[in-house]
């Protein structure tokens, strides 16, 4: 649920209608766009990496969800440049979408080598007494 909450919200964010923004604010806007498609691979990762049993499919995985989010990403700039009055498509946009699903892959590789390493930790110490 919450990764509909978040491709939902992205997509509000991204179509809703509002003036441009100054040129000093464009690379925050970046970031904005980063940070967005990071939380937007987590959220889909997460769920699906945690009925994912086999190691093999990890790397298809992460690779199929940096796809999509970042298709996402490019759906998302065509909408704004065809489908509003105030708003414009750019690469930069997409390119930042896509380095921020990257981020949030890095992140959820993190967190499964950490689980794994304490899982096997655990196991470690059971077997040991």
């Amino acid at each position: 649920m919450p990764a509909v909450l978040v491709t939902a919200g992205i997509a509000l964010l991204s179509l809703w209608e509002n003036p441009q923004l100054p040129p000093s604010i464009a690379a925050d806007d970046k970031i904005a766009h980063g940070l967005m498609y990071m939380c937007l691979a987590v959220a889909w990762l997460v769920p699906i990496q945690v009925h994912l049993r086999k190691r093999k499919l990890l790397l298809l995985t992460y690779c199929a969800v940096w796809a999509c989010v970042t298709a996402y990403g490019v759906l998302m700039e065509m909408l704004q440049r065809f489908c509003t009055l105030t708003r414009t498509g750019e690469m930069a946009d997409v390119y930042a979408d896509a380095v921020g699903a990257l981020a949030g892959l890095v992140i959820c590789l993190i967190l499964v080598l950490i689980r794994r390493f304490l899982t096997k930790k655990k196991q470690n110490t059971t077997h040991s007494r």
